[in-house]
């Protein structure tokens, strides 16, 4: 244990720390897609690529949303764009569709603090490797590029595809907040996730082997899960 020159228990010293970087507005590639800072062209084919989400399940827990015109997305995509918190990026696939949202948000550059949210995964990249490389990608950014200490994860308790998404993508649940936030007209109680960087050099190679072209077979389908690489490094 840490203690001060008064025996009190005190936090470990975090020699020479200075704050990092904001997140820059720059893209971010994989093998199997490509993530854009979001713009203004990318509004139709995002809104084309949600309306396949026939039952709008998407929307239900994002504060906004859904958009029954493409002008209306449009008009949301011209605000949100111009932020740098949360900073959006377009999900693009190999074939240069664009396929989702995601975003750094919530950025704490003094304490090295950052936030992946804003999730909007349309149908045309579920059950995809597009998903977990554009989370990895992200992760990388954070960490390796910027060097945060900590990246998070947040989703109302109740969204249970989001909370099984940040187990298996690596992230350690934390608790929940309860009533931290009204959104459409109701109470949200917020699950909170983390990963720190002591765990990102192992979850680094799951990721990689994960996604190595030797764990797809011809059909494009996964060998090994995620967690079984998980499971080794453990």
């Amino acid at each position: 244990m840490t203690t001060n020159p008064l025996g009190q228990p005190v936090g470990v010293d975090v020699p020479g720390w200075k704050a990092r970087p904001a997140p820059p507005r720059a893209s971010m590639a994989g093998r199997f897609c490509r993530l854009e800072p979001l713009g203004v062209a990318h509004a139709t084919a995002l809104h084309e690529a949600n309306m396949r989400d026939r039952e709008e399940r998407n929307w239900t827990y994002l504060p906004y949303g859904p958009f029954k015109s493409v002008d209306d997305y449009r008009t949301w995509v011209e605000k949100v764009a111009r932020a740098d918190d949360p900073l959006f990026f377009t999900i693009v696939d190999a074939g240069g569709r664009a396929v989702g949202l995601a975003s750094f948000m919530r950025i704490d550059p003094a304490n090295g603090v950052i936030e992946i949210g804003h999730l909007n995964f349309s149908p045309l990249m579920q059950r995809t490797p597009i998903a977990t490389e554009a989370i990895f990608l992200m992760l990388k950014r954070a960490f390796d590029e910027l060097g945060y200490r900590r990246c998070e994860w947040k989703c109302d308790s109740l969204n249970l595809p989001s909370r099984a998404a940040a187990e298996r993508f690596g992230f350690t649940y934390e608790g929940l907040f309860r009533q931290a936030v009204i959104y459409k007209g109701r109470n949200r109680d917020t699950a909170w996730y983390s990963i720190i960087d002591a765990e990102w050099t192992a979850l680094r190679r799951a990721y990689e082997s994960w996604l190595a072209p030797e764990n797809f077979d011809a059909r494009g389908q996964q060998r090994r899960k995620l967690a079984d690489f998980q499971k080794e490094i453990s």
